[in-house]
Parts: structure tokens; sequence; C-alpha cells
């Protein structure tokens, strides 16, 4: 495989899982949510904590999303250039 299309391959994976750091910062601000509501008010923690998962829910999704991706461009991408380079090598 040609270096540059590998190191750009390499390279956009590892921009893919930037999305991960939000997600980190994510999951702290809703349980950290969490905390500070169940502080204030006591007796609502049973739909509090449904709300919590909820958040945790959806905020794991964009994690799963970013190594989705990741996955597509190492995976993917490796597949697609060998049958570009078996096409070209047709023609030529």
């Amino acid at each position: 495989m040609n270096v540059t299309l590998q190191s750009a391959k390499m390279i956009g994976a590892g921009l893919a899982t930037i999305g991960l750091t939000g997600v980190g910062a994510g999951v702290g601000i809703v349980f950290g949510s969490l905390v500070m509501a169940y502080a204030r008010n006591p007796s609502l923690k049973q739909q509090l904590f449904g709300y919590t998962i909820l958040g945790f829910a959806l905020t794991e999704a964009v994690a799963l999303f970013a190594l989705m991706m990741d996955n597509v461009i190492i995976i993917y991408m490796a597949s697609y250039y060998r049958s570009f380079v078996s096409f070209y090598n047709l023609l030529v």
C-alpha cells in the first residue's frame, strides 16, 4: 500500500476518535448533574435516575458512532484501495 495513503488513513482514523473526548466529558456532566439534582430534591430519585440513564445511553451512542467510523476508515479503505489497484492494473 502506498505510504502516503496509509498514513492518511491512520490520520483519518485518529481524527475519527476525537469524538471520544467529548463523550468522556458528557458522561461526567450527566452524572454530575444527577448528584446535584438529587442533593436538591431527594424525593425524585427514581425519575432522575431514569433521565440519567437515558442521557448516559445517548452520550455513549456518540462514542459507538465514533468507533464505528474509525473501523470503517481502517477496514473499508484498505479493501477499497486493493480493489482500485487491481482495477487500475487491468486498465494498464
